[in-house]
């Protein structure tokens, strides 16, 4: 076998069923999970409550044991090993601090548990303090310190103990709306500063994108998707996935002719060709893709007439609400300029660019 590098994580046809009391029958929280994550990279485990993301989280870090399937890490099964002898690190949604130890004791902890001498205790302490930006406040307690500081010493306290992997269980979920920019900005930077293997769990799509080197799609215990935020967002394989990330628009469009991730389509009552998740035959009816941003207003009557139910000035944007038939459709302006706000109860044509549009191998609703 090739020598495997440090830090490869890799989930192989992994379950987990949990039985149900009273003769129930058992939930299938994780089904047939197979996944490689590569040394360095940041991966994000996406979906939506009780899709199994979670519990995928704690079986990695060995806080449930898997039903079937193996983990490894650097080619060794680890799958039923203790979380202490995995060679991983858990930042937590809740920080997990101790309020009556000081920062740097919180930090300390995990070296003193690998009994590491006390020399190289203050020094691995100080280094990440200043690495974290929290010189200076190793003497403070936690409730002197903010929501963003507790999480950077969290962080800090994952960091120190030098893992190989390290996993975060949404840790900004706790945080209001500015913060959680400002932190995941300063985690995604120190992920690449220190090439750190990273397992990320959120329900937040605009998280996960703004983290993530790749992001998987999780739906009933399965992997609906794995890809780079791009892929996920521009390419989705199903209507599921096009519907969690962000917000789309589906409309009915009907096969020309077909290839691998190509389509030729009636849509909108133009032929066009866009890029399919599957190939699909002659004269069916697909499901288009149209993000709310691919779709433009304009005083053009030769275009497919809609009916602005209702517009929203955002400043940045300008949001509408728009009936095409018996079909609502979002579309957001990005680049309002002057005169060309569509007033409420007007109508306006309906226009995109063939390249903004991606069809799924589904029948339309």
């Amino acid at each position: 076998m090739a020598e495997t590098q440090a830090g490869t994580l890799v989930l192989e046809e992994v379950s987990k069923v949990f039985p149900q009391r009273g003769g129930q029958g058992d939930v299938r929280a994780v089904d047939r999970v197979s996944l490689t994550i590569e040394p360095g990279e940041f991966v994000t485990l996406l979906g939506p409550s009780g899709c199994g993301k979670t519990t995928t989280l704690r079986l990695i870090s060995g806080f449930e044991m898997p039903t079937s399937g193996r983990i490894l890490l650097d080619g060794k099964d680890i799958s039923h090993r203790p979380p202490n002898k995995r060679d991983m690190a858990m930042v937590f949604q809740s920080y997990a601090l101790f309020p009556h130890m000081t920062v740097f004791n919180n930090i300390a902890y995990g070296l003193r548990v690998q009994h590491t001498p006390r020399r190289d205790v203050q020094q691995r302490v100080e280094r990440v303090l200043e690495l974290m930006g929290l010189s200076g406040m190793g003497n403070r307690r936690p409730h002197e310190l903010s929501g963003g500081q507790q999480q950077r010493v969290a962080l800090a306290r994952s960091l120190v103990v030098e893992p190989r992997v390290l996993l975060f269980d949404e840790p900004l979920s706790n945080l209001d709306a500015k913060l959680r920019v400002q932190m995941r900005s300063e985690i995604r930077n120190l992920q690449r500063r220190l090439h750190i293997t990273s397992v990320y769990v959120t329900h937040d799509q605009v998280e996960a994108m703004a983290l993530s080197d790749r992001i998987v799609v999780m739906n009933n215990g399965q992997i609906e998707q794995i890809g780079t935020p791009e892929e996920i967002y521009r390419w989705p394989v199903s209507r599921f996935v096009a519907d969690f990330i962000g917000r789309a628009n589906f409309l009915p469009a009907k096969v020309q002719t077909s290839r691998e991730k190509e389509a030729t389509v009636t849509l909108l009552g133009r032929t066009v060709t866009v890029t399919a998740s599957a190939p699909l035959p002659p004269d069916t009816v697909g499901t288009a893709v149209l993000r709310p941003e691919a779709l433009l207003l304009e005083d053009n009557p030769a275009l497919e007439q809609v009916v602005v139910e209702q517009t929203m000035y955002l400043g940045s944007t300008i949001e509408y609400i728009v009936r095409l038939g018996e079909q609502r459709l979002i579309v957001v302006d990005a680049d309002p300029r002057p005169g060309r706000v569509f007033r409420e109860g007007s109508t306006a044509g309906l226009s995109f660019e063939p390249e903004t549009v991606h069809l799924l191998a589904e029948p339309a609703l």
